[in-house]
This record gives C-alpha cells, structure tokens and sequence, in this order.
C-alpha cells in the first residue's frame, strides 16, 4: 500500500518537473515524463489498465508503435511535425555545427523511421 502512494506521488513529482522543463530550457522534459509514465503504470493496476485502454495509448502506442500498424498519411504527418520541431533551432541558431547536427538528426529520423516502420 505504502509502495502505491510512493508511486503516484513520485509520478506526481516527476509529471511536474517535465512540465517545467518545457519552460525551463536546461530541465529535461522527456526523462521526466518517461519515468512518470513508469511511476503511475506500476503504481496500480486501475492506473495500468486506465492507461493502456485510453484512446492515445491505442492510437499512438499501441497501434503505430508495438504493432506497426501506421498509414502513410500518419507516418507523413509524423515526420512533418519532426521537420518543424528540428525547423525552429534550424533557423534560430547561426551556427553551421548546429545546422548540420539537426540536418543529421531529421535524416536519422527518416532513415530509422522507414526501416522501423518496414519492418514486421
């Protein structure tokens, strides 16, 4: 019972610092989240079963992820939104390393995301 609360509770913690961290440019955002989604999913098993039945975790997770099971149109929309997000540094940054890592970082994303996806 004592394991529970100390779950849900650090899961509270950690959700907050990743929230933060979106603000906050040196707070890691995605660490914390991971570790939050781990926290609340072995929390209980009410928790677990309320995650893995809601609708963004079938759509996202469960479906594009661990079944592959993604449309082009999705994938497309996907890689779109990457493009973007590695967009903004792109032209914020006057900095031909910078430049060329987040070219390296979308190409990776191409590359790795259609063999991921190709593969069954």
């Amino acid at each position: 019972m004592l394991k529970k609360w100390l779950f849900i509770i650090g899961g509270g913690i950690t959700f907050a610092l990743g929230t933060v961290g979106i603000f906050v440019p040196l707070l890691p955002t995605v660490p914390f989240y991971l570790l939050t989604a781990y926290l609340w999913l072995n929390s209980s098993e009410r928790l677990y079963h309320y995650f893995t039945k809601s609708r963004y975790y079938q759509i996202y997770i469960k479906k594009m992820l661990i079944e592959k099971q993604v449309t082009k149109s999705s994938l497309l929309k996907m890689l779109i939104m990457v493009f973007i997000v590695l967009l903004i540094p792109f032209i914020i940054f006057n900095s031909l390393h910078v430049r060329i890592i987040l070219a390296i970082v979308f190409l990776a994303h191409l590359v790795f995301g259609y063999y991921y996806f190709k593969k069954k």
